[in-house]
């Protein structure tokens, strides 16, 4: 690397004198007598000194020239006397109005230069132009006003021009540009130079690159009014308004014969006039033969001088300054299709591709109908605009604004001061350029009200132009009136909103119910706030959903344009309800996973000891017969079993991430979300991408979600849960063929219970047995599996009194440790027994129970009514009787993932959402779904079981 290291050297840092090598990239010395060029990149003689050799670089010669004539010749090779003066550069000079003549008319070089004077009489009217080298005809207003080429007092000379001093004038303008951001107040060189000339000329002369020159420098000025100004703004205002009588154009009342159309005019509401009053008359339409049409906009452009330069389409990036291709660039102007852009653009590349400001009148062409095309005038809203120094545009209310016409990209001539050759002090540069197209409302046929285009500046205060750099924007979005949307949402959130309160008190009291109390205390009040907070969500996500599927379908299906998407500054309301969804629907998922996790269960065991076995008595020595010790291991089976179910879904949830990431990434369905007319899954990858929109990112992942999930459910209920396995169901043939019933209880005085005595008496028996008892139960050779006679039903909601919770409650807080009865306690006894006798009096006391022993704790069965199934809560309090409802759709899922599943999928549906919209990155949604899904399933089985360990007395670590 030290190999191949050069210093880095610019013509600027090699002094005056060295000039710049461009063969070593290096500054080198001149050499005796010699000053670096005005280039730098070549020497020249100094002042005083005449070229006598010279290739460039250092390769010149100099020799001093003679005392008589010290002066040198404007190409720098011979001396020559100079009879009135030098200038710095060593070079004869002349008085204003006369030339410089160094050679005679055959080309031989004088001794003594001459300066010859220019006649001004009236048969030549000549004077010397700019380089003092050749007379020529004097500026025609001087012949005018004076009759010579002189402009003597009491005559007004400004700007190279000279006007005859006269009652009417316009008054002295004020050569100031305001720079309101940086708080800075320039005399611009250029309006010192061109502004009373340009308004005198503009006045007297109706001179049309004049007035266009004095709208140019009001442009500049950022059309700002003062009633107390006399700037440039306010010139163009008193020729305005002086020139009235000299009629107007095209019937426009704003544009004025001789003078350019600045101003819509300051009356109060016109802009909402402007704007909404007309329709464009030109219908637009996604579909059939115009889809993809474009709008043709075109400008009038001017320099600052005021000259007419071209009509420009602004097709091929003419307002956009960041950098791309063609066919992106050209992709703004495609109705319907929602462009952006930005960039950061060094001050120093502005400078170089904007030294000179261009000016752009904006029209949109159309058909007039008769084949003739013609022009509707864009009105431009300045955000930079002020009026009596305050800035009008900025606010909110469209009846306030002051629309204006012209407009620039970059200004650097106006913060030029003292000299127009120097660099600007400070530039003005349309950072944000955005065009609106706003639909009719109720329209059906693709009207829209006349685009406005609004232009941001920013002031720059150059530096380093190196190292400062301006973020720019330019962009294209399509609106329409969302009132009437947000009011039909309002109502539905509204009504929704009432009927999830409704829904929520019968929860509340369906609760109160199932716990047995029925006084309102601060645990109800939270309950129903945890119920409300669940429903809540579920309103929210019918609301966003069906409003994304909304703007899906119409938008996207639409011919002639109708609706046009919501902006994404009218999308935070939409944001703002799947985010509460999101928030309500957690509380509701964690309510839901504490409640699971907390639920009393017990595996009542019906099988009875088989004979009699010898056991030794311990400390006595003999050995009696007792009753044969009943197998644990059923138990345990049915335990683990239990343990499995318990995060079994109806859908598969790991397939249902990866087909919805298939749909969205791969089949191209997230094409659907771009805010652009087409409804195509694919694009070329050389087509401009339009932004997303985050109503129908939320509208496309949701809707696949829930169809996927539907297709799920029906395919596993109606074909995996037929004819391959349904864990569910078989969870309870498995309890009937191991003769035990599981009792559990939700709420405090509510629960379910599985009836799985066996009819065959015994289950632990051998395979020859088991089979020969299930061929019998085939063959209908036995009783029916129903708990009661000649019925079915094993499956029962069972709602008991107080009474039997109690005596629930007794045995069950010596089966968790905590305090025993007298009579089950024994000082001697350790822990494991009592716990082992708790057990046994548990499952004693509940079978017992089935059984019909206890007949003060008795229980009927009976169906639930329709309306109560409907609510989800039972009408009929156990006050001396228990009640067994028949269940027949295994209502005891309830307690698991599987009766569950519409408030995982949508919390599912909600997670994946909210991480999309906060990356917008539907990869990344899906990853985290899937994780968020695994550690919630791992914290459900680790509690769960600890639960099913606790409640049961199975030891955990047979659960496997």
């Amino acid at each position: 690397a030290r190999g191949f290291s050069v210093p880095l050297q610019r013509p600027a840092d090699c002094g005056a004198d060295h000039y710049f090598d461009s063969s070593r990239l290096a500054c080198a010395p001149c050499g005796a007598h010699q000053r670096q060029s005005a280039g730098g990149s070549s020497c020249v003689c100094e002042p005083g000194y005449r070229m006598v050799s010279g290739n460039g670089g250092f390769s010149v010669t100099c020799e001093k020239c003679p005392e008589n004539m010290s002066g040198v010749t404007q190409d720098g090779w011979n001396c020559i006397t100079c009879p009135k003066g030098l200038t710095s550069k060593g070079n004869c000079k002349c008085p204003n109005n006369e030339i410089l003549v160094e050679r005679s008319m055959d080309g031989v070089l004088l001794n003594e230069a001459l300066c010859i004077h220019c006649n001004g009489s009236e048969q030549s009217f000549s004077a010397s132009d700019t380089s003092g080298s050749r007379c020529v005809r004097c500026e025609n207003t001087f012949i005018q006003v004076s009759k010579s080429c002189d402009c003597n007092s009491p005559n007004i000379l400004t700007g190279g021009l000279c006007f005859l001093a006269h009652e009417g004038l316009p008054p002295k303008g004020v050569a100031a540009v305001r720079f309101a951001q940086l708080g800075i107040t320039l005399t611009s060189a250029w309006f010192l130079k061109n502004l009373q000339s340009s308004a005198f000329a503009c006045w007297l002369y109706s001179n049309l690159t004049a007035c266009q020159a004095l709208g140019n420098m009001c442009v500049m000025n950022m059309n700002s009014l003062s009633s107390s100004s006399t700037d440039a703004c306010g010139l163009f205002q008193y020729i305005f308004v002086s020139t009235a009588r000299v009629g107007i154009i095209h019937s426009i009342p704003y544009w004025r014969h001789n003078l350019p159309w600045l101003y819509y005019g300051d009356q109060p509401g016109l802009a909402s006039q402007v704007l909404e009053k007309n329709h464009f008359p030109t219908a637009f339409t996604f579909k059939g033969t115009d889809k993809g049409v474009k709008l043709k906009f075109i400008a009038a452009s001017f320099d600052a001088a005021g000259n007419f330069l071209k009509w420009q389409s602004l097709e091929g990036g003419i307002l956009q300054l960041c950098p791309d291709t063609q066919t992106k660039l050209n992709a703004a102007y495609v109705f319907g299709t929602t462009y952006q852009q930005s960039c950061k653009i060094s001050v120093s590349k502005i400078l170089l591709d904007f030294a000179n400001p261009v000016f752009y009148d904006l029209f949109l062409e159309y058909n007039g109908g008769n084949g003739q095309q013609h022009l509707w005038a864009v009105p431009v809203l300045n955000l930079n605009l002020q009026y009596n120094e305050k800035f009008v545009n900025q606010g909110s209310s469209m009846n306030n604004w002051l629309l204006t016409r012209r407009f620039f990209l970059v200004d650097a001539l106006s913060g030029k001061e003292n000299d127009l050759g120097k660099p600007p002090r400070v530039i003005r540069i349309a950072s944000k350029i955005t065009i609106s197209i706003r639909l009719v409302s109720h329209t059906q046929r693709g009207t829209i009200y006349p685009p406005l285009i609004t232009v941001a500046y920013t002031d720059v205060l150059i530096q380093n132009p190196e190292t400062q750099s301006v973020m720019v924007s330019f962009a294209v979005r399509y609106e329409m009136n969302q009132s009437e949307a947000q009011i039909q949402t309002d109502i539905a959130l509204g009504v929704l909103g009432g009927l999830a309160v409704l829904w929520s008190l019968l929860k509340t009291a369906g609760w109160k119910r199932r716990t047995g109390s029925s006084i309102i205390d601060l645990q109800t009040v939270f309950k129903f706030l945890l119920f409300y907070a669940g429903d809540l969500a579920n309103v929210f996500f019918i609301i966003t959903l069906g409003t994304g599927i909304y703007w899906l379908v119409f938008f996207k299906a639409q011919q002639f344009v109708s609706v046009l998407l919501p902006l994404p500054s009218q999308e935070e309301d939409f944001v703002t309800y799947v985010a509460c969804a999101f928030s309500l629907k957690a509380l509701q998922f964690l309510h839901l996973l504490v409640s699971q996790v907390a639920i009393d269960i017990f595996f009542i065991d019906w099988e009875r000891p088989k004979g009699k076995v010898l056991k030794a008595v311990e400390g006595e020595g003999v050995i009696k017969s007792a009753a044969a010790p009943v197998s644990i291991w059923r138990t345990y089976f049915i335990a683990n079993e239990w343990n499995e179910i318990q995060t079994v879904r109806k859908i598969n949830p790991l397939f249902q991430v990866l087909a919805v990431l298939f749909f969205l990434e791969v089949v191209g369905f997230s094409n659907l979300a771009l805010m652009d007319a087409s409804s195509s899954l694919t694009r070329d990858s050389e087509s401009y991408v339009a932004p997303w929109s985050r109503i129908l990112r939320f509208g496309v992942s949701a809707a696949l979600w829930v169809a996927i999930a539907i297709l799920q459910v029906i395919f596993f209920a109606v074909i995996y849960e037929r004819f391959v396995e349904d864990k569910i169901s078989q969870f309870v043939d498995l309890c009937c063929v191991s003769n035990i019933s599981v009792f559990l209880l939700s709420h405090n005085c509510f629960g379910h219970y599985i009836h799985g005595r066996s009819v065959h008496g015994h289950a632990d028996t051998n395979m020859e047995e088991m089979n020969m008892n299930l061929k019998r139960e085939a063959e209908n050779l036995c009783s029916q599996r129903g708990l009661l006679p000649n019925t079915d039903g094993q499956t029962f909601q069972i709602s008991i009194t107080r009474k039997m919770r109690l005596n629930y409650d007794w045995i069950h807080e010596t089966l968790t440790r905590k305090r025993g009865p007298a009579r089950l306690l024994d000082s001697s006894a350790n822990t494991f027994e009592q716990s082992t006798r708790a057990y046994n009096a548990m499952n004693k006391f509940l079978s017992s129970f089935i059984d019909h022993v206890h007949k003060e704790m008795d229980y009927i069965v009976k169906d639930k009514l329709l309306l109560e199934r409907i609510l989800g809560m039972e009408f009929m309090e156990p006050i001396e009787k228990n009640i067994f409802y028949n269940d027949e759709g295994h209502s005891f899922s309830d307690v698991l993932y599987y009766g569950n599943e519409t408030t995982l999928l949508i919390f599912d549906i909600l997670f994946f959402s909210v991480v999309d919209l906060a990356s917008q990155s539907f990869v990344l949604a899906a990853i985290l779904t899937y994780l968020q899904q695994e550690v919630f399933r791992f914290i459900r089985n680790t509690l769960g079981q600890k639960n099913l360990a606790s409640k049961t007395l199975v030891d955990q670590r047979f659960l496997i």
